[in-house]
Order: structure tokens, then sequence, then C-alpha cells
């Protein structure tokens, strides 16, 4: 009996969730919409919130908008690696878009110019959804909220319009929506199942909430990496909004939050009216969920530390950054701690909280103009008083690192000069062309200083994200932050890559040192294309050139090609590399000779990495891009449940991201090592490495007691325990093959993790390790600093005629870590020299 009265009550619910489905449930009967703007649904052929928005079915319906109405235009402003279009809306009223470009030119005149008038310029607010692919309620809410703008006819959105230019980005993740989307749809049943354990809402490896590549993109807002990014910081700078909105979802049994969050837990560089606006903001969401009866919170959750994210990213560029946060029913219809969670109320509630920010901005938008125009007349007072001070970097080994901690710059609108000539600063070379030097007093002086600050002291011990992230660092680049700009010359107006070259034709052999980016991208075509090729085990010294550990010979006799077609080969081979390979014409060095047994023949790679259930996909994801697109190096993904029937014998190097491998494999995994096989595992593959005795490891316990702390507390304190991502110190032994490539002897490594693994009794078993005071910036406890110091970040052990190696690290970190990026390609190439 309490069966049956339970499964009438779903359907009655369910009958009522579709009616939910209806425009009346999400938009004002008191409003007026006119009759010539097309629907969501006739466009897209079912009601919103019915069926998750497809990417390409989104697309139809702002095309269908811009095209029926003169509030609208729309642009494409490139596309994703699958090849889906990155949309921009620009909505604002009809005399507005008549003048657009000359609206844009006083605004970004208001953020140069110390004395403007700002109360007749309209306010501008960029308003981007699901980021996350898997948080779809935003990009469903997307097409409400630009129907809503475009077919209004009510006079408070004409003169909403009137004040305002709205950026209107509805999938920030066209990728990971069209992939959620089908997952979702093809899993939902006529009858709507609540139930959590349906598979509806247990996606499939990796999900739907990263890009192609598996990059949450809502880190990605400094470094620039991905193109989605790219095309939108460009949108960023052009306009310079005064507020963006970023539209997530969260756990099931929350609720919705708005920001501020945490007060605690802003970034010290934000100023403090940021947040107080930010809070007043805050009034005019309760407001509207108070009116449709909904439930929030604020203050209790979440930050505005790392300028990655879109929420935090305009905080340090003069505008107001807001992140929302939906509870997600994560398909269509799911059992929460508040009731019933349907699909189509959490895209109601998206759309309330877009809405609602765009009544704030018109009421607030003197006050918020004002504020953005303070930011920058104050950042250029604190840079005139920097006047003559600059920044340095560079690396006099490595052209391409530079150039790419360059274009990061270009991108977020940070001017920076060539070298007037080569010099030297607390002992590290600069050398013209392998250097830039940004001078401080400029616009974007802030962005300058967030990018490049190193912080060790924080008001709170807890972060949402990384508490660290100085670029020079991540980029393993030499760099001094007080010089003085009479040491810049020209201003680098067009940024190019250096020229690769080959110094001249040769019928002995020719010589390519490892210290350049894209040396392994270089290496892998020349051995791919089945031409010999060895590394240097030592250092030595050729027609009065010094050639480091990690050098490449390619001998010119006994090759598949003739000296010609070998000069030739290789000569495209460094324009595409953009290195420079030395021709010699003796094998007699000082040193070690040419044909010496310290020269070892290398092997092409033939690259694995398990991916799938149990893996990390943020870590398969960073690997499998720098592969893919920066080393065009082939790479297979083997499923973790394919495992067992798997020809491994095709591989010669299998890399385990962080994550296990199932039970079932784990024999036929070891078999293959012992045969030969070099296994690469990284951060939490340690423990599962270790259980399953392919290496053994001996990891520092931690044991903590918890003093004088309340209920109340443990979280916190516990949470003061992790390392959410900081950037530590380590000492390298360069005459290891790990380490081929680097020409300093110390390293800056990312860690989140806490594991800590000993040193080895031998010091030649220690390639790199963590110097003794490691911390170089961000948020380690005092316990964890102390575990971490003299502790070694990476092994190597045989089993049988294999190799394992391990990281305790990520060597990839969101794509923008270019300094540690060697260290798994010398794992790969150098495998069998270790």
């Amino acid at each position: 009996m309490r069966l049956t009265f339970f499964l009438f009550v779903l359907s009655i619910f369910s009958i009522s969730a579709q009616s939910q489905n209806d425009l009346s449930y999400y938009l004002s009967q008191d409003t007026t919409y006119d009759q010539s703007i097309p629907t969501p649904q006739s466009v897209i052929g079912h009601q919103v919130g019915e069926w998750h928005i497809t990417h390409d079915k989104l697309v139809y319906y702002m095309q269908a908008l811009a095209k029926s109405s003169n509030r609208i235009s729309i642009e494409n402003r490139g596309t994703t690696f699958e090849g889906r279009p990155l949309l921009l809306l620009t909505i604002t009223s009809p005399e507005n878009h008549k003048n657009l470009e000359s609206i844009r030119a006083t605004h970004i005149a208001a953020t140069e110019e110390n004395t403007i008038n700002t109360s007749n310029m309209p306010i501008v607010v960029y308003q981007g959804f699901s980021i996350h692919g898997n948080e779809a309620s935003g990009s469903n809410a997307a097409m409400l909220a630009a129907y809503h703008l475009a077919a209004a006819q009510n006079e408070d959105v004409k003169t909403l319009l009137e004040n305002t230019v709205i950026l209107f980005d509805p999938a920030l993740n066209p990728d990971g929506l069209q992939r959620f989307a089908y997952w979702a749809n093809t899993n939902k049943s006529k009858n709507l199942n609540p139930d959590p354990n349906d598979r509806e809402y247990d996606e499939v490896w990796p999900g739907g909430r990263t890009n192609h590549y598996w990059f949450d993109m809502n880190r990605d807002w400094l470094p620039v990496q991905l193109p989605e990014s790219q095309a939108r910081i460009a949108s960023f700078h052009k306009w310079l909004p005064n507020i963006l909105t970023d539209h997530h979802e969260m756990g099931t049994n929350a609720s919705f939050f708005f920001q501020p969050g945490i007060p605690s837990r802003t970034h010290p560089l934000t100023p403090k009216l940021n947040q107080e606006l930010t809070k007043n903001i805050g009034n005019f969401h309760a407001k509207a969920f108070d009116k449709i009866g909904s439930l929030y919170y604020t203050e209790e959750s979440f930050d505005d530390f790392y300028y990655g994210k879109g929420s935090t990213f305009p905080d340090i560029n003069g505008g107001i950054g807001i992140l929302f946060e939906q509870a997600s029913s994560r398909g269509h219809i799911q059992e929460s701690d508040n009731g019933i969670l349907t699909f189509p109320f959490t895209i109601r509630n998206q759309l309330t909280a877009a809405l609602s920010t765009l009544e704030a901005a018109q009421h607030m938008r003197e006050e918020i103009l004002q504020y953005q125009h303070d930011f920058y007349k104050n950042a250029r007072t604190e840079a005139t008083k920097e006047n003559d001070k600059a920044i340095v970097f560079g690396d006099e080994k490595d052209a391409a690192k530079t150039y790419h901690l360059a274009e990061i710059l270009k991108r977020q609108h940070i001017a920076f000069h060539e070298l007037k000539e080569n010099f030297t600063s607390n002992g590290k070379r600069f050398k013209k062309g392998h250097a830039f030097i940004i001078p401080k007093n400029q616009k974007n002086t802030r962005m300058i200083n967030a990018m490049f600050e190193k912080r060790t002291t924080f008001q709170d011990s807890l972060f949402y994200d990384v508490s660290a992230w100085t670029f020079p660092l991540a980029f393993g680049l030499d760099y001094d932050d007080n010089i003085s700009t009479s040491k810049a010359g020209d201003k680098v107006e067009d940024l190019q890559l250096k020229t690769g070259i080959v110094t001249a034709k040769s019928n002995y052999a020719y010589l390519m040192e490892w210290h350049e980016y894209y040396t392994p991208k270089a290496l892998n075509a020349i051995l791919t294309s089945g031409l010999r090729a060895k590394v240097a085990m030592k250092q030595f010294s050729i027609n009065g050139t010094s050639y480091d550990y990690g050098t490449i010979l390619i001998p010119v006799q006994n090759q598949d090609k003739s000296a010609t077609e070998l000069y030739n080969f290789l000569q495209n081979i460094s324009e595409e590399s953009h290195v420079q390979i030395d021709a010699v014409t003796t094998g007699l060095t000082q040193g070690i000779d040419l044909g010496s047994n310290q020269f070892k023949a290398l092997k092409q790679p033939k690259v694995a990495m398990i991916v799938g259930d149990g893996i990390s996909p943020y870590d398969a994801g960073e690997m499998w891009h720098i592969f893919d697109q920066r080393y065009d190096i082939r790479l297979t993904k083997l499923d973790n449940s394919a495992l067992n029937w798997a020809n491994l014998d095709r591989y010669n190097t299998i890399i385990l991201p962080s994550g296990r491998v199932d039970a079932s494999a784990t024999k036929k995994l070891k078999e293959w090592v012992q045969k030969g096989g070099t296994l690469i595992g990284f951060r939490s593959a340690l423990n599962w490495l270790k259980n399953s005795e392919f290496i053994s490891l001996d990891f520092k316990k931690m044991e903590r007691k918890a003093n004088d702390i309340s209920f109340e507390q443990r979280s916190d304190y516990r949470g003061a325990q992790y390392i959410g991502g900081a950037i530590f110190e380590a000492q390298i032994d360069r005459s290891h093959p790990i380490n081929f490539g680097y020409k300093n002897d110390k390293i800056a490594l990312f860690r989140n993790n806490t594991l800590f693994m000993k040193a080895d009794e031998q010091s030649y078993n220690n390639p790199i390790q963590y110097t003794k005071n490691p911390l170089l910036s961000g948020y380690i406890s005092k316990p964890n600093l102390d575990s971490l110091a003299l502790t070694v970040p990476f092994k190597v052990k045989h089993l049988g005629r294999g190799n394992v190696v391990v990281f305790t690290d990520n060597t990839n970190f969101r794509a923008f870590w270019y300094g540690t990026n060697k260290l798994l390609m010398n794992a790969i190439f150098f495998r069998d020299e270790m």
C-alpha cells in the first residue's frame, strides 16, 4: 500500500515537473513579448527544461534571435578544439547598437583618463554561462534570458537596454555542454525518475565538466592556454566589463549561492570596495529570490583569492566578478534534502540571478562606473611610484618558454620590451632575444603584481583553489623584479617565436642541445622518421661551443637518408620546433668524443596512458594535451577497463596518471614492466604502485593531534592541513637524465598533495630533492612544511628488465606549468639511461 502511494505521488509530481517547462513558469506574466521574436521552443523543438540543450541547438537559437532582433548582434570569436563556435552576443538598445564602437571607446577611455564624466555612460555587463559543461542549468537559462531581453516590450527592459551593454556568452564550454547533454538526454526516461541511483545521474568518465582535453576551464582566465579562454579574454579586454557573472552548479542537496564569498579569503590586491559593491549587488539577488521563494545563502563558502577563476579575474581588472552556484539536478529530476529538485527549477533560479544582476547594474550604474574609473586612476598613482622600475624574465638557453610567458602578457594587455643589451642581475644572465622587460608603470600594473608576486603569509589558511601561481616560477625562468627601465629596448609589438635553424650542412654529424622547450618535438620527429640519434651523458665542447648534459647527436653516416636529404629534413625539423641544430665536421672534442660510449642510442617512444574510471581526468587531460598539441607525439589512451585485453607489447612506455589500475590488470602490467617496459606513475598512483609491489616507497607518516579545536572548528582545522596548491624549491643533480635540459641547479615545483617521500640513502638516487626551506610561494601549514623539507618528489627503480618511475607532484599543471614539462619528456626519451 505504501509503495502504491509513493508511485502515485511520483506520477503526479512527474506531470507537474513537465508542466514547469512552459514559458509562463520562467517569465513574468506581466510582461508583453514581441511575437516576431522566436521563442526557444519554436527553434529548438522543445520547451526549455524538457531536454538538456545541445550546443548546436543553442547556436541555432542564438543565431535566430540575432537575425530577428535589432537589440542583438552576434559574433563568432573562434572555435573549440572540437570545432564548435565560440559565440558572443551583444545585447543593448537599437540606438546603442548604432554607436557601439563609440560607446566602447568612451568606456575604455574612462579607465585611462583621470578626469571623465561617467554619469551618462552605459554600464557593461558580461554574462557567462556553464563554463563547466555538466553544470548545464546556466546555458539552458541563457536561452530564456536572451529571449526576454530581445522580446520584452515593457519600459523597464527598454530602459535597461538604453543604459546597459550586455556581452552575452551563452556557453563558455561548448564541448563539455554537448558531451553532458548527450549523456543526460540519452538516459532520460519518459517517466522521470528522481532516484539518484539511476544511470542518468552517474556520468560516464570523464564527464561533461571539462573541455575536449579534460581541462577545468574555470581555472584558465589568468594563464589563457585554451582556445575558449583566449576568445573570452580578448572580449574582456576589448570592453573591460564592469560586472562579470559566472553561472555554475554545486551539489544536489545545496540551495543557491551568490557572492561575496568568505570575506577572509579575498586576495589582498582586491580593493575592499569591490566586496562592498558585490554585497550590495547581492541585495538585488536576495530580493529576487525572496519573490519566487527560492532558498539561497552567501558569505559562507567559496572565495575570491585565485585570479584565474571567472568570478575573481575581473576583481584585478577594475570589474566585479560574481559567482552563482545552483544546486544541480545533474539530469532532469532528482531527490534532494530540499525536496524533489527539477531541472526547470534550477534553470529558473539561474535566470532569476541573471536578471537580478542586470537590475542591480542599472540601479548602481553610476556607482559601479565610478568604481572602475577610480580603480585605474589609483592604479596609475601606484604605478607612478615605480616609474623607473621593471621586471626582467627569460632563459638564455630557452627562448620558447620565454615567448610563451610573453604570449600570456600580450593576451592580458601587459606591455613588455626587448632588452637593450645583454646583462647580468643577481647572478642570472639575461640575453637579448631570450628575455623581456616589463615596466611597472603601466595601466595593468595590478595585474602584473598578481602574476609575479611571491606570497607566503595569509589571512586565512583555507583556499578554494591554489594559493600560488607565480608565473616566472611556473615557467622555470630566471627573473628579477627590481631592475631599472633603462635596460629596456624597443616595445614588443609583433611577438614571434625564435626561428629555428641548422647552422650548416655536414657530412659528419649534427648536435642539438636539449634546453629549448620544443626539443622533445624535434627529437620525436627525428626518431619517428627512422633516423638514429644518441644522447650525451656528459658535458663536452667542440669548436669553442660548450654542450650540456642531454645534447642530442645525429650522425650523418649509416642513416636511411643521404647527407643532403638529412640536412633538408633537419632544416624542416628545426623550423617547426624552433630549435637550433649545429653542424660539426669532426668527432674530436674537449671531453667525450662523439664516438664515445657516453653517447647512448635512443629508441622511438611508443607511449600509452591509462585513462578511464579510477583515473583523474584533469591529470590525464593535461598530459594528453601536451603530447598532442605541444609535442606532436602520438599517445594511445588505454581505458582502465580494457587493460586485460590490450596488447601492451606495442608500447615501451605507459603513463599512469593520478589514480589506480583495475586489480584484474595488475599482474599483466607488472609482467609488461618486467619484460622491459617503463611505467611512469604520478601523485596518488604512487600509493597503488607501492601497495601492488611495483616499487618500494617510504612515505613520512603524518600524525596530528588537534588541541583546543572545537567541534565547530574541526573542518577548518582539517582544511588547513591540506596543500591546495603552492610552489616549492628543489635542488637538482643536472647530470641525471631526469634533469637533462635544465641549466640551473634549482627548480620550482608545483605541489597540491601531502605525499612526502623519504630520500634514498645513496645521494645519487635523489636527483631531485626539496631544499631545507623549500617554500617559494603559497600556503602550507608549519607541520607540512617541516615534513616536506629534504624529501624527494621523484624516484626510479628497476623491476625486472624494466623501470618504474614515480613523481609525487604534477609536472604538467593546467597547461601553463611549462617549467616542469620536460621532466616527463626526459622520463620517456631517456627511460633506458636512468
